[in-house]
């Protein structure tokens, strides 16, 4: 077998060029990703703390805002 010719500098930076362009592309993804789960995490902690509010209000229990967060 034949070894490959070794790539030159032009390949080197192609090949870097690309990895990185990749990388970025998968980064961006995950970004997206990451920022699509912490909305919707965001608006299940909404209804969860309207929901307990709801439940406290249905017991009869006074509370504000200020309450919820302590």
């Amino acid at each position: 077998m034949a070894a490959a010719d070794p790539p030159d500098a032009g390949d080197l930076s192609q090949l870097a060029e690309n990895l990185l362009y990749q990388l970025q592309e998968n980064f961006q993804a995950l970004t997206e990703k990451i920022t699509l789960r912490m909305e919707e995490m965001g608006e299940r902690i909404d209804d969860l703390e309207k929901h307990v509010a709801d439940l406290m209000t249905e017991a009869g229990i006074e509370n504000t805002d200020e309450e919820l967060r302590h």
